[in-house]
Order: structure tokens, then C-alpha cells, then sequence
């Protein structure tokens, strides 16, 4: 143990011991408590559960010393405060960030960050050229607390904006209505919800998310969720319900299916609503806007889950849909609006070698945004004529439409890639008018022009090749010692898209940041996607240990200098990878990660993710989360890698415990000497808006695997 070590130990009161593997850490204690559970005559230790209960005092004080523990420790990295203010200068030269862009009237509607603000407010203009008018800071509705503006609904007409504000990095949100004119908000408050869904075209009212559960950490809470109908300056308790499963028997909406509707701009004599949870295919049904007045809406099915349809978009008398039925790639198929027919649908856009990812409408267009995994390209289908058209883009990159002004071909690009900041451009999909955004937020960043995204596959145990992106600086000696983060995700068929970030700038100090697109992701289409699902899941941790392997052989890293991390259902893949190849890290971070697979539907977000994980209820898929479980295959003595959990106490998505637990396990069996430490954050959810925050958590998780991987830039003192 080096001079450096002895005087960090010395400092932090901790004892020093003549063997590093034995050394160990002041944790807070963690009593074991018999519970467990059979399944289909198996039984389950679980000697943690006791950790679930996050209302007991004696659990929320295990969270408090677990957090003031670590909190010490990553304190004493000396890099960690260096690079926070590294981000926070950087973003201090980055131009005004827009986003969630809505035309409505002939107002736009956006929201802005300035370079080096923490959190984004609401403008709006006049006209596409008209001058930036603040409607709403954040930071002024709740001093001493800090507000995000979760998301915008502006009415049809222009007059009122729904805001979705949401405290402390939490998901849920209390609904206020500005009068735009006014610049005042109206007396109506409604907590807690999910959404906003849609305005009544005439403007007097609004369809929002409810339900009948309002504590956020009760097992119920997104369980038999409701659309209500508000109308301005009506009583709450007059609200009424138009689409739930109770409301509507006749569409068989499960509890757990979580319903929302929307008017659309090119019908709006039509209300559509869905049921849904997180798997891609969708149940969609419609209904007449002039039966609103009726005892109840006279829902008609416009596709079930059996359809096969991942996106609906409605067309001038017909809907067209992305389905990956018989379509590893993804195709895109149309059928009638007044009487949809699924299975005589037809073609309109065949499958190619790229994945089809949406489809958005403009006035007189429909366009079909697909990728290679890396590179996306644009194609426009004219609605009247059927012909298409590829829409050629200026700079090469993963690629984003939108389209804020429905009733137009006013359109907005977006392109970016690992080292390429987004470039958006004004697109008149009518004349084919491509030019420079004045959204654009662009430029470049000191030092990142000696960076570079080398493309790479690494073999996994079946021989498949996994896709692996490696950022690195220019020129880096491939001599095995520079020190390497790996990370990857790999659930909901999510694609982890080339996108750039700030703080990329790790890179520069000699680190080597990876991407692994293991399968379960869907950089290779639905197949991809399937081929880590369930009981094909462990292919997922197993992609992740080839590109591991792949960075060590070809001179990346070594083993002794390998970090990882997961975030969210990246939990499954890190705590999997460590637990299976403990010898091939030398660290790794949970975070707000699911490490606890086989009691994730015991969460308040649990069942609506049983169709993306399984129920224990099932034998073969009880089977596969058992085999997803990091906490499950924790084994004592084995010499574990450094870990870190991270959590956000208001965290809606992953329980607390999900990290907690498995952090306790690996505290107790680990016979490495390296540190298991578990950072909560008091002040966020399962992430945040605020840049500061984010700045300071993502540099403590870096701290940590560099001062585990021995950089000597975050060595404590």
C-alpha cells in the first residue's frame, strides 16, 4: 500500500491492515433476515429483503450511513471536483440548447437553455422569426426547491400552456396551466401525474393522466391509471373519466396497462387513445370528439397487440404503421382509417438492411427515419402521389425529425455522432429546402478534434459479432495501460445511439471510453432485440464480456485497469458481467441499475415491465430472472471487483433497493478488499434535469473506476 493510500486511510479514521485483500471498509452493518420465496418448487433466499421497506426507520438510516460513507470517500478523489468544473466550463461555451419545439396558432413554442444554466424555461415567438419571449422560468415557481419543467402541452389556439413540473429529479408531476397573454397561472393544481395528454381543439379543457393512488411509493401507484378530461375553471372532483379499465370493459385494459389518448391535428374530429406497456407493440382505439357529451365514448379497436404494430400514423383517409412482424428490419403498412384491416394491410415501404425506427407526418408527407446502427438516413413519402424520395443530408450521423408546425412541411434534422455536436437544420420537405437552424447548437470544443470513434466487432461466446464503439484520443499507444470504461445497456430493443457529450473530454485524459451494443439493444434490428429478451437474456452480459475481452486482446486495457458501468437495465448487464467474470474488471457501477431482477415486479414500475422481463408467476420466465438476478449469483469469498451503486431516493423507475440490496451482498461476500460503496442521491430520481447535478453524479462514478483503476489523476490524498 502506497505513501498516498496510508495517509488517505489515516485521514478518513479508517484502519490499516498489512494485507490490500483484507483490508476492510467501515460499512454500516447489515443484518441478514430469513426470507425467501418458492417457486415451482425452488426455493429463493432473500436475506435482504428487509431493504425494501423504505419507510422504516432502521432501512432509511442503512440508506443515510451507507451514503455518508460514501460520500466521504469520493470526496477525498481529488479529480472529481476537477472534472465538474471541466463539464461546467465546457457547457459555459456551448450556445442555447432548444428543445421540445410545438407550433400552435402561429406560436411557437420551445424550450431553452443558455450555455452554463442549469435547467431549461420556456419561450415562445411569434412566427418562426419572431423574437424569444420568456413564458416560464422554473427557478422562480418554488425557491429553496428545484424545479424542472418535466414537459409543454400549448393549446391548439395558442392561449395556454399545460406545464408538467416535476421536484428533486422525480418522474411525477404537479400539472399548472399558464395563460400565455396573461403570463399568470390559473388556479388549477393536479398531483401527482404522469402526462398531459392532449388539449380539446377548442381549447376548454385538457386530457391528463390520473389515477386513485397518490403515495409514490405504493406497489399500486401506476396500477388501473385513468385519462380524465379537465375543464378550465371547473371543479377537480368534476373531472371525468374517458378511458380506463374499469370506465371501458369492453377493450380489456389490464392494470398494468397504462392508457393515454391524443387529438390529432389532421383529425381532430377524433379522440385516439392506447393502452400500453413497455413493449413496442401497441393497442390503439379511437373514438368521435362530438360523443364527448355522451354517458360514455364509443371506443372502436384500431389494432391489438396481436397486429404486430410498433408505430401508428394517421394518413388523409388511411393509418400507416411500423411493424417487425416477418420484418427483422422493420417495414412500414397502411390500412383503412374508417375500417382497419391489419391483416390485408399493404406495403408501402419494404424492409431493407436498415432498421426502421418511426414515422412522423407532416402536411402533405410521411417520413420514414430508419439507421444502419450508426449512420440514419431520411426517406419522404409524398401522401398523395406515393412516391418516395431519400431526403439528402449535408453531414453523416444518427438522425431525428421533428416536425413542430403538423399543418406544414416545415420540418426540423437533427444529426450527431460520438465526436459530431448536434447540427440541426430547417427542412421544407415541399421544395426540398435544406439550410443551417438557427437552433442549431453546434460548435467546437476545445480538444475534442483529437478524439476519435474507431467501429469495431467483438466475437462473442457463440460467435456473433457484437458491435463495439471505442472513443478514444488520437495516436493512443495500444500497449494495454491506458485505463478504459465500458459500457452498454441492452433492453427494450433500445438502440444506443452515436450522440455527443460534453463530457466526452474524459477521453482526453488518457481514458478510453466504450460503447458495447450488446444484443437485447436494437442496433441490429428486432432480431437483435429478441436475441437478449428473456430467456435469451443472458446473451446480453455475455456481448458485454466479449467486448471486455475484445478491449484487453487488442491492447486497449488490461484487466487491472478495466472499469464498467450500466445504467437503468444496463443494471442487469453489469451486475451480471461482474458476478460471472469478477477477474475481468477492476471495477464497476450499478447505476440506478436492476441488479434484483426476480423481485423487480414487486416495485411500484414493476408490472408494467413484466412484458420486457417476466413474472415469477411464469416457470420458464421465473427461470430467466433468476438468471438475470445480480444480487442472485453473489457468491462469498470470491474476489469481486470495486463496486459503486448509485441511487436516487426519488427514483420512480428503479426502486432504491434494487442497487441497495445487491450492494449489501456484495459488502458481505466480497474477498477482494476493494471498496462496495452505495451513493444515494437525496436531490434526484432516476436521472435529472439539472446539469449540476448530473455533472456532480456522473463525476463521482467516474472518480470511483478511475481511482479503482489506478489513474493517477484520482488517486485520494
Amino acid at each position: 500500500m502506497g505513501v498516498e493510500m496510508k495517509s488517505f486511510f489515516l485521514a478518513a479514521g479508517l484502519p490499516l491492515l498489512a494485507a490490500p485483500a483484507q483490508a476492510p471498509w467501515p460499512y454500516p452493518p447489515t443484518r441478514s433476515v430469513p426470507a425467501a420465496d418458492t417457486y415451482f418448487g425452488r426455493t429463493y433466499l432473500d436475506p435482504y429483503r428487509w431493504l425494501e421497506d423504505l419507510e422504516a426507520p432502521d432501512t432509511a438510516a442503512w440508506f443515510k450511513d451507507q451514503a455518508a460513507l460514501t460520500d466521504g470517500l469520493l470526496a477525498r478523489i481529488p479529480g472529481r471536483d476537477a472534472l465538474v468544473r471541466e463539464w461546467q466550463q465546457l457547457d459555459r461555451l456551448k450556445p442555447a440548447g432548444y428543445s421540445a419545439f410545438r407550433v400552435r396558432n402561429g406560436r411557437l413554442f420551445f424550450r431553452k437553455t443558455l450555455g452554463g444554466e442549469n435547467l431549461s424555461k420556456l419561450f415562445m415567438r411569434e412566427g418562426w422569426t419572431g423574437p424569444d419571449q420568456l413564458l416560464f422560468d422554473p427557478s422562480q415557481y418554488q425557491p429553496g426547491t428545484a424545479t424542472a419543467i418535466q414537459s409543454t402541452v400549448p393549446s391548439f389556439d395558442g392561449r395556454y400552456v399545460a406545464l408538467g413540473l416535476s421536484a428533486k429529479g422525480s418522474e411525477w408531476s404537479e400539472i399548472r396551466i399558464l395563460d400565455v397573454d396573461r403570463g399568470t397561472l390559473l388556479p388549477e393544481r393536479i398531483y401527482p401525474s404522469r402526462a398531459v395528454f392532449s388539449w380539446l381543439p377548442d381549447g376548454r379543457g385538457f386530457f391528463y393522466d390520473s389515477g386513485n393512488v397518490t403515495d409514490l411509493r405504493s406497489l399500486d401507484l401506476k396500477l388501473n391509471r385513468d385519462v380524465r378530461l379537465h375543464l378550465l375553471g371547473r371543479p377537480l372532483a368534476e373531472d371525468r373519466v374517458v378511458l380506463s379499465a374499469a370506465a371501458n370493459p369492453e377493450l380489456g385494459i389490464a392494470p398494468r396497462e397504462l392508457p393515454g389518448v391524443f387529438v390529432s391535428q389532421f383529425h381532430p374530429e377524433l379522440l385516439v387513445g392506447w393502452a400500453g406497456t413497455v413493449q413496442k407493440e401497441q393497442r390503439v382505439f379511437c373514438a368521435p370528439l362530438a360523443e364527448l357529451g355522451g354517458k360514455r365514448l364509443p371506443w372502436r379497436v384500431v389494432s391489438e397487440l396481436a397486429d404486430g404494430l410498433a408505430d401508428l400514423t394517421d394518413g388523409p383517409d388511411c393509418i400507416y404503421a411500423v411493424t417487425y412482424a416477418g420484418a427483422p428490419h422493420g417495414k412500414v403498412v397502411r390500412t383503412s382509417l374508417a375500417r382497419p384491416d391489419w391483416s390485408k394491410a399493404e406495403t408501402v415501404v419494404p424492409e431493407t438492411a436498415d432498421t426502421i425506427e418511426y414515422t412522423i407526418r407532416s402536411r402533405s408527407y410521411l417520413f420514414i427515419v430508419s439507421n444502419n446502427g450508426l449512420t440514419g438516413q431520411v426517406r419522404k413519402l409524398n401522401l398523395a402521389s406515393g412516391r418516395m424520395e431519400a431526403v439528402p443530408l449535408p453531414v453523416a450521423g444518427d438522425v431525428g425529425v421533428a416536425v413542430p408546425d403538423a399543418p406544414t412541411d416545415h420540418c426540423l434534422i437533427g444529426v450527431t455522432s460520438w465526436t459530431l455536436p448536434l447540427a440541426r437544420f430547417d427542412y421544407d420537405a415541399a421544395t426540398g429546402a435544406l439550410a443551417r437552424s438557427p437552433f442549431s447548437t453546434d460548435r467546437a470544443y476545445p480538444g475534442f478534434e483529437a478524439l476519435v470513434a474507431e467501429e469495431v466487432v467483438a466475437p462473442a461466446q457463440d460467435g456473433t459479432l457484437v458491435p463495439l464503439t471505442i472513443i478514444h484520443r488520437r495516436g493512443l499507444p495500444l500497449d494495454r495501460t491506458s485505463r478504459c470504461i465500458l459500457t452498454g445497456y441492452g433492453a427494450y430493443g433500445f438502440r444506443q445511439a452515436p450522440h455527443f457529450e460534453e463530457t466526452w473530454s474524459l477521453a482526453l485524459h488518457d481514458v478510453v471510453l466504450a460503447v458495447a451494443h450488446v444484443r437485447g439493444g436494437g442496433e441490429c434490428g428486432d432480431a437483435w432485440y429478441r436475441a437478449g429478451f428473456k430467456a435469451t437474456k443472458p446473451n446480453t452480459w455475455n456481448d458485454f464480456i466479449a467486448c471486455a475481452e475484445y478491449l484487453v486482446k487488442h491492447g486497449f486495457t488490461s484487466p487491472d485497469r478495466l472499469g464498467c458501468t450500466g445504467t437503468s437495465a444496463g443494471g442487469i448487464l453489469v451486475s451480471r458481467a461482474v458476478t460471472e467474470r469478477p477477474d475481468l474488471f477492476a471495477a464497476a457501477v450499478c447505476n440506478v441499475g436492476c441488479a434484483n431482477a426476480m423481485r423487480l415486479e414487486f416495485s411500484p414500475n414493476g408490472p408494467v415491465n413484466i412484458p420486457e422481463f417476466g413474472t415469477v408467476s411464469d416457470p420458464a420466465e421465473c427461470a430467466a430472472l433468476y438468471a438475470m438476478g445480480g444480487l442472485q449469483h453473489v457468491r462469498p469469498g470470491v474476489r469481486y471487483p470495486a463496486v459503486l451503486g448509485v441511487t436516487g431516493w426519488n427514483d420512480p423507475r428503479v426502486a432504491p433497493w434494487q442497487p441497495g440490496k445487491f450492494l449489501a451482498a456484495v459488502q458481505n461476500a466480497s474477498a477482494s478488499g476493494r471498496p462496495a460503496l452505495l451513493k444515494v442521491n437525496y436531490d434526484s430520481g432516476h436521472h435529472t434535469l439539472e446539469k449540476d447535478v448530473k455533472f456532480r453524479d456522473l463525476a463521482g462514478q467516474y472518480a470511483f473506476l478511475l481511482w479503482q483503476t489506478g489513474h493517477p489523476g484520482f488517486q485520494p490524498r
